[in-house]
């Protein structure tokens, strides 16, 4: 009994952490002098102080390690899994994200983990992961036009 109320609160602690990751990233409105990449920076010593969660090694895993490390918090159920992903698909659609394809990709891989993990299937999930998958190909499809175009080559 006392270990699932241990796991209750690591889980209801990610769920606030999360909420409040994503807070510190958008919902800084007052202060235009905090730029984008300042508040990710800030958000970044937020996790690795609260949940010992460092983003930076996260946002390099591949997706077998990323499942690993996941996997081995004990906050992280499928409801914060996919909070998590919801705030890295948001800092990826943001036009101030300097990498946005790295945070989206991130997103869809937690968002086929909670696929994995999840005992029943969700539209809403899946519109998300093709959302995102439109906006990478959208993405890459400009950049190749935009290089295209800057060494003057044609397109057939």
């Amino acid at each position: 009994m006392e270990q699932r109320d241990y796991i209750l609160r690591e889980i209801e602690k990610f769920g606030t952490i999360i909420n409040a990751f994503r807070q510190k990233i958008f919902g800084c409105s007052g202060n235009v002098t905090i730029t984008f990449d300042n508040q990710i920076a800030n958000s970044k010593g937020m996790l690795l102080d609260e949940m010992n969660f460092d983003l930076d090694m996260f946002l390099g895993l591949n997706t077998e390690a990323l499942n690993e490390y996941i996997s081995s918090f004990d906050g992280f159920n499928i409801e914060n899994i996919e909070l998590f992903a919801d705030s890295l698909s948001q800092i990826g659609f943001d036009d101030n994200c300097g990498n946005p394809r790295l945070y989206l990709e991130k997103a869809v891989q937690l968002y086929e983990l909670c696929n994995l993990k999840s005992k029943t299937f969700s539209f809403e999930r899946e519109a998300k992961i093709k959302a995102i998958n439109n906006k990478i190909c959208s993405t890459v499809m400009l950049v190749d036009f935009n290089n295209a175009f800057a060494s003057n080559a044609t397109c057939s």
